[in-house]
């Protein structure tokens, strides 16, 4: 476990700059090229072209020690783990960077005829029948770069679906309280009234208050299960009737499915349209906004709706192809089919897995999250709200209410002062329903050893906040930047996107 002693901070590469450093020698450029270029340099409006690029100078090795330092500054999941809870940051295997790698994906265009890409056309066509076993869907779009993004097209399939017969009066999309917050704004942005269900003491979805609020205007239901709280939802049959009962679908959002792997499948269930996460369940790595994969799944019925193109298999002809002729799709929310390196390496993950591997995925998972919850609501200002004798699936969410309340300290210190362990920080605040929430969820990659590691980082903290309370609300003191004014780092007056404001703003050079 690492453990940094020291806080450095690393200066700008403009900072570094000094005149007259090189880092590369360009060849002499052919002299009828460079006539060639002057003359196309010379068309270009004299408005339209840049005075000076302010470029630093600096030598190749200068950059190198550079980069290398800042790299060194980040925390990865190949430097340790990540217990951050509903995200499921799982090792990539390095195969997988390397076969995404590969000059044939590198190389490949989307915009080539597609007899020159059929090995890539395979590629989908056969994750996608992959995905269709593990979900129990019909028909799956790859166009989605994330799991929001998904759950937008998701919702906008189930508008279609519905006014595709007849039916515009259904503008409602019941979300549950504890649901992942880009439910109710993938919903909004959908045009649909959100109308939130609340949890009961078991952590579910309350059947009684779901009863009372569900009418003819419920065009569907978003639905996690397990759900945020690592609690399996186990009145998913009667949610199905009551939602089903109206006409209504059943959306599943695929965030937690790494607890259900080869176990059981959410159309089994009664899902009509699944969103998978390839970035999180099949660990294609993610983070920083991308790069990720949302792939949409749906039943037979809702098939037509799905985005062109789909690939599809020339049995006759013997190729895979696009299909385009899909006169009730709706629209592309994507360039070309989705990105297609996350779609190898998660390819790659599942066939190294194997359905007996995927079975061991969930199980491992859902084994590792109960032994560290065992131990780690022993701990002193540690409470676990919802069915506390309840075991959980994938992940859990314990409340550190009892701690702030007794010692000042709260669920964001806490996570602060873990980085000084070397631990990334858990999800803290999430579910809102929970007080001081603090949400963990180890995955299976991690060993019983870094389990404990992590227990132990976690009991140390605890300690210190009732024995030395300042020490952990002043954290992180051993990273390469202390704490921030979050507020005023993410407002828009504020925010430094490039070197030129940060210039203007602190009057540096």
């Amino acid at each position: 476990m690492s453990f940094r002693q020291a806080r450095w901070s690393e200066p700008t590469v403009f900072e570094l700059s000094r005149p007259g450093a090189i880092g590369v020698d360009f060849p002499e450029m052919d002299e009828e090229l460079q006539k060639e270029l002057e003359k196309a340099l010379n068309e270009i409006p004299r408005e339209l072209k840049r005075q000076e690029l302010s470029l630093p100078e600096l030598s190749e090795l200068e950059v190198v020690r550079h980069f290398t330092r800042l790299s060194q500054m980040n925390y990865s999941v190949s430097t340790g783990m990540y217990p951050l809870g509903s995200c499921t940051m799982k090792y990539n295997p390095v195969m997988n960077e390397e076969l995404a790698y590969s000059e044939k994906i590198l190389n490949a265009h989307p915009l080539q005829p597609i007899e020159t890409i059929q090995g890539c056309l395979e590629i989908y066509w056969r994750l996608e029948q992959i995905l269709k076993e593990v979900t129990g869907m019909s028909r799956f779009s790859f166009q989605p770069a994330a799991g929001a993004h998904g759950e937008f097209l998701g919702c906008l399939i189930i508008r279609a679906y519905h006014e595709d017969r007849g039916i515009h009066s259904k503008n409602v999309m019941i979300i549950p309280d504890s649901a992942h917050g880009t439910n109710p704004a993938s919903a909004a942005m959908a045009g649909y009234e959100v109308k939130v269900v609340k949890s009961n003491r078991d952590g579910c979805v309350d059947i009684d208050e779901l009863e009372k609020i569900v009418d003819e205007k419920v065009a569907g239901i978003m639905l996690t299960n397990p759900n945020t709280l690592g609690v399996f939802e186990k009145n998913i049959d009667r949610i199905v009737d009551i939602i089903h009962g109206v006409d209504g679908l059943l959306y599943y959002d695929g965030a937690n499915l790494n607890a259900l792997l080869g176990k059981v499948r959410p159309g089994d269930m009664g899902f009509d349209i699944v969103h998978l996460n390839l970035h999180k369940t099949f660990s294609t790595p993610h983070g920083g906004g991308g790069p990720g994969s949302g792939p949409i799944g749906v039943v037979e019925k809702l098939v037509d709706y799905l985005p062109s193109p789909l690939i599809n298999y020339d049995e006759s002809k013997g190729i895979f192809y696009l299909d385009y002729d899909r006169p009730k799709a709706v629209r592309k929310i994507k360039m070309f089919y989705g990105n297609f390196s996350v779609l190898v390496k998660a390819y790659a993950y599942l066939l190294r897995m194997g359905g007996e591997g995927l079975r061991r995925v969930a199980e491992t998972s859902v084994l590792a999250s109960n032994y560290l919850l065992h131990k780690i609501k022993k701990l002193r200002g540690v409470t676990l709200p919802f069915a506390p004798e309840s075991p959980r699936k994938h992940e859990f969410v314990v409340s550190l209410s009892r701690l702030y309340k007794e010692t000042g300290v709260s669920a964001k210190d806490v996570a602060k002062r873990l980085l000084d362990y070397g631990f990334h920080a858990p999800t803290v605040y999430f579910p809102s329903i929970v007080e001081e929430a603090f949400m963990i969820e180890p995955t299976e990659s991690e060993s019983k050893r870094e389990l404990d590691n992590f227990y132990e980082s976690l009991s140390k903290v605890i300690n210190e906040s009732y024995n030395e309370p300042e020490k952990v609300k002043s954290a992180p003191h051993n990273t390469a930047v202390g704490r921030i004014d979050e507020v005023r780092a993410s407002h828009p007056r504020t925010m430094t996107p490039s070197w030129r404001i940060y210039v203007k703003r602190s009057g540096k050079l």
